[in-house]
């Protein structure tokens, strides 16, 4: 290992511990992203449940929300991973306007590391905030049926996910003008689930959307999670999923590190 890669995942580290600090003084924001998919998860299993899973191929209709319940949850899990990112922009961002990123940039710190421990702690955040809600799911009834290598393959699963956010949400941050922006720029990602197979089969939507919905990187999110958790097969969504990772880090690496640079030059 160099000596470059050494001082850079060194100061990786002092940075995860600056973004964990900062997750635990601001336990309100922890709080939002793991209560918000718990309200929608007890929405859509207790109110919308009965008519959902009624309405799910190959389920008995007299199921309803038992039914729905395994197949709401990897969509729940999703959100709550999509959930983090507002809360990372806005962090960015206010190191951004008030000049502690322009600081840093004066400091003998590895650039890649500042930006790496806003993503390995949101990180963290995003798998105990999925912890948190499948516990609660397990609490309400969900029963996983993953053999011990598939609930490896869950958690591995989380976190490339979430890493692989986190990159995005760090780039939201640093390209947002404001912090109101930053703060509302990642919702986007929340509807994404939606327009997905999250809550509902791709099939049962118009042809339009259930192009955009069959191609969008949620679904693959979500059917590989729903496969693992499950015991079924997961065919060709596992390695749509890791390329939809790969693409999302990548982008979201390249866009954040590009946008460093600029303000460093200037």
């Amino acid at each position: 290992m160099t000596t470059a890669t050494t001082f850079a995942m060194s100061n990786s580290i002092i940075m995860l511990r600056r973004s964990l600090l900062h997750i635990r003084r601001y336990p309100g924001l922890t709080m939002f992203v793991i209560g918000a998919p718990v309200v929608f998860l007890m929405l859509f299993v207790f109110v919308f449940g009965g008519t959902l899973g009624a309405g799910l191929p190959g389920v008995d209709p007299d199921a309803g929300r038992s039914a729905y319940l395994p197949y709401v949850m990897p969509g729940i899990l999703a959100m709550t991973i999509a959930g983090t990112a507002g809360g990372t922009a806005t962090t960015v961002a206010m190191d951004m306007t008030e000049g502690i990123t322009a600081r840093f940039r004066t400091m003998a710190i590895s650039r890649a590391a500042v930006l790496a421990g806003h993503v390995l702690g949101n990180t963290v955040q995003a798998v105990l905030g999925v912890v948190v809600v499948l516990a609660v799911g397990i609490a309400v009834g969900f029963r996983p049926n993953a053999s011990f290598l598939q609930w490896i393959s869950v958690v591995a699963m989380v976190v490339l996910i979430a890493f692989a956010i986190s990159w995005l949400a760090v780039a939201m941050g640093m390209a947002s003008k404001s912090v109101e922006t930053a703060s509302n720029l990642p919702m986007l990602l929340l509807l994404l689930p939606f327009l997905g197979s999250g809550f509902v089969p791709t099939d049962t939507m118009p042809s339009g959307l259930r192009w955009f919905a069959d191609y969008q990187p949620f679904t693959p999110f979500v059917e590989t999670l729903r496969g693992l958790l499950t015991g079924q097969p997961v065919g060709t969504n596992l390695p749509l999923a890791l390329a939809w990772c790969a693409v999302i880090t990548v982008a979201g690496y390249v866009w954040s590190m590009a946008i460093y640079e600029k303000k460093s030059v200037r």
